[in-house]
C-alpha cells in the first residue's frame, strides 16, 4: 500500500435527500455549493467532491453548465483538488453521468467499479415529510433499482478518463469491485498506481464496520501490493469512526454532508466545514499524522494540476 506522511481529507459537499427537520444545511443552489466547497477547503479538505442539483427542485442533475459554473468558481477561490462525480444518481444513464469528464477534463473524478443494488428506500420508514415532491418517488423507486456499472461500460469509461488526463478515484462498494479493478489492471486498461475509495454503509453494498474495512484493505494489498492508496467513506453514523481508523492505518478519509448529516450522535452538523475540522482534529490527535495540503495530495496522487483542466 502506498502511504503519505500526511492524510488526505476529502469533503463530499452535496447531500441527497432533504428532510426539513433533519437537513437544513444541505447546499442546493450553485452559490451555496461553491461556498460550502470553499469553506471546507479552508478548513483543511485537500479534495472537494462535487455533485450539482437543480436549484429549483433540489433534484440530482448532470447539467454540464451547472458543473462548469460551480467548478470554475471553486477553482477561482481555493486550490483544493476539484473532484467531479460520475456517479450522479443511479437513475441516470452511464453516458449522462460521465459526460462531465470530456467536457471539463477535471484533475480527478469518481469512477464506480461495479453494479450494485442501491437501496435508499429505508429512509421512507424514518421520516414522514420531505422537502421536494420528487423525493418520495425517488426513494420508493430504489427498491427495484440497480446502479449499473458493467464491464462493457468500464471498458469505455476508464480509457476516457486517461485520454483527458483525469485520474479515476475507484469507488468500491464491495469486495468484488476490487477484483473488477484487478481485472482491468491485468488487461492493461487501468494504469497503476490506483486510488480507491471504499464506500461503506450503502444498502446493497458492504456494511460500515471496522472488520469489513480491514478485510477490504487486506484484499487490496493482496491484489495490488504497493500499487494502491485508499480513502474511506463511512456512510451515516460510522463516518468519523471509520475515517479515524483509516487515517490511523495509513489511509485517508472522506467526510461531508453527502455521507452523513451529523457531527456527533444526536447533533446535526451545521456545515461541511465543521465535519472537515473534526476529521482534521481526529487525524492529528489519534494518528499523529497531519493533514495533506492540496499540493501534497496532487503530488502523491500524480494529478495534472489546476492549470490543465478545461474550466
Amino acid at each position: 500500500m502506498r502511504t503519505l506522511d500526511n492524510a488526505i481529507v476529502t469533503c463530499a459537499v452535496t447531500g441527497a435527500i432533504h428532510v426539513p427537520t433533519m437537513s437544513p444545511y444541505l447546499p442546493i443552489t450553485p452559490d451555496k455549493i461553491v461556498e460550502e466547497a470553499v469553506v471546507a477547503a479552508d478548513a483543511g479538505a485537500s479534495i472537494v467532491h462535487l455533485h450539482v442539483r437543480d436549484p429549483e427542485t433540489g433534484e440530482p442533475t448532470s447539467d454540464l453548465e451547472l458543473f462548469r459554473s460551480v467548478a470554475e468558481r471553486v477553482k477561482d477561490r481555493c486550490d483544493a483538488v476539484i473532484q467531479l462525480t460520475t456517479g450522479g444518481a443511479p437513475t441516470m444513464s452511464v453516458e449522462e453521468r460521465t459526460a462531465v469528464v470530456p467536457e471539463l477534463e477535471p484533475e480527478m473524478a469518481s469512477c464506480n467499479m461495479g453494479s450494485i443494488n442501491f437501496g435508499l428506500y429505508p429512509i421512507l420508514d424514518a421520516f414522514d415529510e420531505f422537502e421536494y415532491e420528487w423525493e418520495t418517488e425517488y426513494l420508493e423507486g430504489s427498491r427495484d433499482l440497480i446502479f449499473p456499472n458493467t464491464f462493457e461500460s468500464l471498458e469505455k469509461i476508464i480509457p476516457m478518463f486517461q485520454s483527458y488526463g483525469t485520474m479515476p478515484e475507484l469507488e468500491v462498494y464491495d469486495v468484488g469491485h476490487l477484483y473488477n479493478a484487478k481485472h482491468f489492471v491485468d488487461r492493461g486498461i487501468l494504469e497503476t498506481p490506483i486510488h480507491i475509495q471504499f464506500v461503506m454503509g450503502i444498502h446493497g453494498g458492504i456494511s460500515a464496520d471496522h472488520d469489513h474495512l480491514l478485510h477490504l484493505v487486506d484484499t487490496a494489498e493482496k491484489l495490488f501490493g504497493d500499487d494502491f492508496s485508499y480513502s474511506v467513506i463511512g456512510a451515516g453514523r460510522m463516518q468519523m469512526a471509520l475515517g479515524t481508523t483509516a487515517v490511523n492505518m495509513g489511509g485517508n478519509a472522506r467526510v461531508g454532508l453527502e455521507d452523513s448529516l451529523y457531527i456527533r450522535k444526536g447533533e446535526l452538523a451545521e456545515s461541511n466545514a465543521q465535519q472537515v475540522e473534526k476529521m482534521v482534529e481526529l487525524t492529528r490527535e489519534v494518528s499523529g499524522r497531519d493533514v495533506a495540503s492540496p499540493e501534497e495530495g496532487r503530488s502523491f496522487l500524480g494529478l495534472k494540476g489546476q492549470d490543465n483542466v478545461a474550466f
